[in-house]
């Protein structure tokens, strides 16, 4: 492989992996991509041609071109935007201009012919692409493109940098006015081309080497640097705009729209849960109490809220009568434009970068909009209820507070009121609790769970109850909150989230919209407790389980995905912390276990073999001590302990007669200088004798070559001649 065909390869795959970084990004389509790709190939055909442009004709076609880009700008880019929402992502159509105009600026550079400063403009371009990428997205795709970036950028650096040295080169041997001896100098043999092939491919493996030593000195700098409350660039996806099923007033089958959907809403990774509720755990969102007839909505009672700050992004909101019982969960919630923070029932505290939360009088919790960028926070929840027989013994007395949780429509159809007596009576309830089951298994058993959208009319619940009788999950919750407050007993209807999908990989529990619900809280006054209700049927409550090879691979991508989020984008003091107390806990660890085995091994051994091996250590260790003296006092201290670098003693007798070259020139008046190289010095002498021996002195250093004995013999010959031009 030529050098230059090299240097070439190197700095159009740069180009194309900067172009690559922004298409993972977004930043273009995969249309425009291609096309890209093909005029890279076409500008690669193209290379040493006369069809390539010249500068001037470079010039004009970018200033020519630059109206169409101001119409892109204008008319074309806002234009997709309105009729292919899809194509031209929110927010992003001056993002879209900006890089279809580098893109088109990187074709042109590629198709003219280039000189050194062409070179570093592409260089800087596609530099500016990877910047612009970055900026775009924080997915780990993103990361494996700039890596590969990075890999071919040093690449190419390293090999513009020798592509320049060469030129040098060239130049200052030209600069030379006596040619080398060519009976000397014969063409180089066929393994010294085959050895300079090899160090040519080398080269990506250095700049391999190079960043995962780049890699490896910055990772520490990231761990422990500290980390600022904002930051002034804003990254995430597209928000999801228009969530409904989250708000304070929701009307009935809201709910079904998201359970069409099975885009991942969220990640939940569960720390420790030492108390399960029955109906398993669950992802609260918002409680609404008063039912309209044809949905619910938060009471004005319900909706006064507290308001409560923390610098530090700690904010209780309750207590618990023992912290082992806490459930914590920690919540990746994707870009949506709802402000409900999520979480496991009668939710304690919240940890994270917020900057406030919000706690209405049902415990729901709200914090700020976050459509444009990801949030991460931990919740803990004091998830324990209290046994079936604690709740049977409740007699359901309640304050004055808690009417509005038994309230019902005027207009409610009675037969609603008399079915919920006839379940009640056929199960011989004889409390509030076992009316609530009663009535749960009801529904469960009685009634078809389906997605689509049947019941409805003037009154959508008593068409679910006594027509259609089939329905989704806020129909079954509306349901039995309404038929128990026929009872007597307070409800209220949750919105929120199932566990989701378990992904091993990642140790969390995968969201999706699929994945929302609504369920049914009780409250028993006696332990002033919420118990949670599930008359969905287990065909509404099945987790959304992926199978096959394509699931497992998307499940390790996930891993990998929450893994970047969690320790690089959201990477924070608390994260930094928790790494840290880790890491001693771990090291602690090692070196008890390394103390007591070491123990263990002295304790095993034989008393009378220790003298023995200490003997040999002493051993050898004299024998090391004896070595490197010997070789310190031959070659000095520099040398003598560089014990790895054998080479060197080698060389320096193959290429002494360049050491007595310049003995010879310095007694002539001639020192070369620190800067300059072999040939430049043999340039400035301007004698025949001396170019010869620097020739030869850059064969045997540089090209590993070893000189025949005729060779030796015309060196000697020259060196003798120069000694006889110098006066003695």
């Amino acid at each position: 492989m030529k050098f230059e065909s090299y240097f070439r390869g190197a700095s159009y795959a740069t180009v194309l992996t900067a172009a690559l970084a922004l298409l993972v990004a977004g930043g273009v389509g995969l249309w425009l991509a291609l096309a890209f790709v093909v005029g890279t190939g076409i500008a690669w055909t193209l290379e040493g041609s006369r069809w390539q442009l010249s500068e001037k004709v470079a010039l004009l076609v970018i200033l020519a071109s630059l109206p169409l880009f101001y119409l892109d700008w204008r008319v074309l880019t806002p234009y997709l935007q309105t009729q292919y929402f899809e194509t031209v992502p929110r927010g992003n159509a001056d993002i879209a201009v900006l890089a279809h105009l580098i893109l088109f600026l990187s074709i042109i550079k590629l198709l003219q012919l280039k000189a050194d400063r062409d070179w570093f403009f592409l260089y800087l371009i596609s530099f500016f692409e990877v910047l612009l990428a970055a900026a775009l997205t924080a997915s780990p795709l993103f990361v494996l493109a700039l890596i590969l970036y990075l890999l071919c950028a040093l690449t190419t650096v390293v090999a513009f940098e020798i592509q320049k040295a060469r030129r040098k080169v060239v130049a200052t041997q030209t600069r030379l006015l006596v040619p080398p001896d060519p009976a000397l100098f014969r063409k180089l043999p066929m393994r010294l081309w085959r050895r300079r092939y090899l160090e040519t491919r080398r080269l990506p493996l250095v700049s391999a080497g190079l960043l995962i030593l780049i890699v490896a000195m910055a990772l520490p700098f990231f761990l422990i640097a500290p980390r600022t409350a904002s930051s002034a660039l804003k990254r995430g996806g597209n928000g999801v705009s228009g969530f409904i099923g989250f708000s304070d007033n929701v009307t009935l089958g809201q709910i079904g729209r998201l359970k069409g959907n099975d885009e991942v809403f969220m990640r939940v990774r569960v720390e420790s849960a030492p108390a399960i509720p029955a109906n398993g755990l669950r992802w609260r969102g918002v409680a609404l109490d008063e039912f309209t007839g044809k949905g619910w909505k938060r009471s004005f009672s319900a909706g006064r809220s507290e308001k409560k700050e923390s610098e530090s992004g700690f904010f209780k909101l309750g207590t618990t009568e023992d912290v082992s019982r806490l459930t914590t969960q920690t919540f990746f919630v994707e870009p949506v434009d709802t402000p409900v923070v999520f979480g496991a029932a009668r939710i304690v505290a919240v940890q994270g970068k917020l900057p406030f939360v919000r706690v209405d009088s049902e415990m729901s919790v709200q914090t700020r909009l976050h459509d444009q960028e990801r949030m991460v926070y931990r919740i803990f929840s004091d998830t324990t209820e209290p046994g079936a027989n604690v709740l049977r013994s409740d007699r359901l007395q309640y304050l004055v507070e808690s009417a509005r949780y038994l309230e019902l429509p005027p207009n409610l159809d009675h037969r609603i009121s008399a079915l919920a007596d006839s379940v009640v009576r056929r199960a011989e309830s004889r409390n509030g609790y076992d009316s609530a089951r009663a009535i749960e298994s009801y529904l469960r058993e009685s009634y078809q769970y389906t997605l689509e959208l049947k019941a409805g009319g003037p009154d959508p619940l008593a068409d679910f109850l006594f027509n259609v009788r089939e329905g989704h999950c806020e129909y079954f919750a509306t349901a039995m909150a309404v038929m128990l407050r026929t009872q007597g007993i307070a409800t209220r209807v949750v919105n929120g989230f199932l566990p989701g999908e378990y992904n091993e990989a990642a140790g969390a529990f995968t969201v999706r919209q699929s994945d929302a619900h609504s369920w049914v809280e009780v409250y028993f006054p006696q332990t002033s407790s919420w118990v949670t209700f599930d008359p969905t049927p287990p065909a509404g409550r099945a987790p959304h389980v992926s199978t096959g090879l394509a699931a497992q691979l998307a499940k390790y991508s996930e891993a990998l995905e929450l893994m970047w989020f969690q320790y690089v984008v959201g990477y924070d003091k608390q994260e930094q912390r928790s790494l840290i107390t880790n890491f001693r806990r771990q090291l602690s660890e090692v070196q008890r276990d390394s103390i007591a085995r070491l123990n263990q091994a002295r304790a095993a051994l034989p008393r009378a073999i220790r003298p023995i091996l200490f003997g040999l250590g002493v051993v050898v260790a004299l024998i090391v001590a004896v070595f490197l003296a010997r070789r310190v006092r031959r070659l000095g201290w520099w040398r003598g302990l560089q014990v790895w670098n054998v080479s060197d003693e080698i060389e320096s007798s193959h290429v002494d007669f360049y050491e007595r070259l310049l003995a010879l020139l310095a007694r002539r008046g001639f020192m070369r200088e620190s800067h300059q190289t072999p040939l430049e010095f043999a340039a400035q002498v301007n004698v025949a004798d001396a170019a010869t021996i620097t020739w030869a002195y850059n064969r045997v250093r540089f090209g590993r070559q070893d000189l025949s004995t005729a060779e030796r013999r015309a060196l000697e010959e020259s060196l003798a001649n120069l000694e006889k031009d110098i006066p003695r």
